[in-house]
């Protein structure tokens, strides 16, 4: 079973970009993305790659996203 925690703050994004955590990407109460890790953020776009040829731009205010933990 996993552990999500909401990143809010540009703290968070700061520290998911540092230690190159695992996230979960919630639009509309659905997951969208799964795995990624992040690339860059700033205050209205969040990057995230899931895999050498996929990046994936995600807005800040449409979006939910969660670093993944494991128990």
């Amino acid at each position: 079973m996993s552990i999500n925690r909401r990143l809010m703050t540009d703290y968070d994004f700061q520290e998911a970009l540092d230690k190159q955590l695992k996230l979960r990407v919630f639009r509309d109460d659905h997951m969208i993305e799964n795995g990624g890790v992040l690339v860059r953020f700033d205050d209205n776009t969040v990057v995230i790659q899931s895999s050498v040829s996929d990046v994936s731009y995600y807005s800040r205010a449409e979006c939910e996203i969660f670093e993944l933990r494991k128990r």
